[in-house]
């Protein structure tokens, strides 16, 4: 790896482990005002990205030849669909309003971060684990990130489709950059590694849809305070 594309790629991770911070701090608000815990899904899944980038940007640091052998490079790879499965279940549970469905999120968030505290053991208190193929695992990972994506976006779309508010009409067009994403990735995955065009068209893609939340963010928050009457 050349030492620019070493460097682009701690930039890129770091730009977006900035947007997500700056995501979560906008979107735990809901959660300050009422203290419901089905507010905290969105925050803390933009949260598990954020530790992930910020992770991946790290590892970056490290020369090409030992990447896949870091236990900081499996670690990043396996939050991100548990990040990403965090916000399918919450857009899954943010329309159910009975107590079994908010027993059931607070199982779901419990059980998650149950399987994360696991997973943070497994890699970094006891590292006994053999490492395998980084690439096989990261094209299951992509795969099942794609599935999760897809059902956001369709989620998100239908709920727009029954609001009709201009304000919902970008999120599932961020999800979607997302998912084209990671769907970009996963040809970089499965084809020729030395064709790097998919690899950072998914990078850009990425912050075009991180970017798109950052906006919806901005207008539903900080556009609202400004034009309510003081």
């Amino acid at each position: 790896m050349l030492i620019s594309e070493q460097i682009f790629l701690i930039a890129e991770e770091t730009f977006s482990s900035a947007i997500c911070l700056i995501l979560v701090w906008f979107l735990i608000k809901p959660y300050q005002v009422t203290r419901e815990v089905r507010h905290l899904g969105l925050p803390i899944g933009f949260g598990f990205l954020c530790v992930s980038y910020a992770v991946s940007g790290f590892t970056h640091l490290y020369p090409l030849a030992t990447f896949s052998s870091l236990p900081l490079a499996w670690f990043q790879l396996l939050l991100r669909p548990f990040s990403i499965l965090f916000l399918a279940f919450t857009y899954y549970f943010s329309k159910k309003s009975s107590k079994n469905s908010r027993l059931m999120w607070d199982v779901t968030l419990s059980a998650i971060i149950v399987a994360l505290t696991s997973l943070v053991i497994f890699f970094f208190i006891a590292p006994q684990f053999e490492f395998g193929n980084y690439r096989v695992l990261s094209i299951f990972v992509r795969i099942f990130n794609i599935v999760c994506l897809l059902y956001i976006t369709i989620h998100t779309l239908r709920s727009h489709l029954v609001a009709q508010d201009s304000k919902t009409l970008l999120t599932p067009f961020g999800y979607l950059f997302l998912l084209i994403g990671q769907y970009s990735l996963l040809i970089w995955d499965t084809g020729d590694v030395t064709n790097e065009v998919p690899f950072y068209g998914g990078l850009v893609l990425r912050w075009i849809g991180l970017i798109l939340f950052l906006l919806i963010a901005y207008r539903t928050f900080y556009g609202a305070n400004k034009r309510s009457p003081k």
